[in-house]
């Protein structure tokens, strides 16, 4: 359970890397939010992306104390 947690909060910390940096429409389609023609950065998708992997990987933190 610990290494799902941590994989996946990683891997939401890289989706938000990834909102910050590409525009929507330079957004691989498999991320929600890749828009064709659309120059703005998703800061709420970054945002929510960043703090849900933090969130993961803090409880898989907990998870393997003991």
């Amino acid at each position: 359970m610990k290494i799902i947690l941590m994989l996946v909060g990683i891997l939401l910390l890289i989706a938000a890397g990834f909102y910050f940096i590409f525009p929507a429409d330079q957004l691989p389609g498999f991320l929600p939010g890749h828009e064709a023609g659309v120059t703005h950065v998703h800061v709420k998708h970054g945002v929510v992306a960043g703090a849900a992997g933090i969130v993961l990987l803090i409880a898989g933190w907990f998870v393997g104390r003991r």
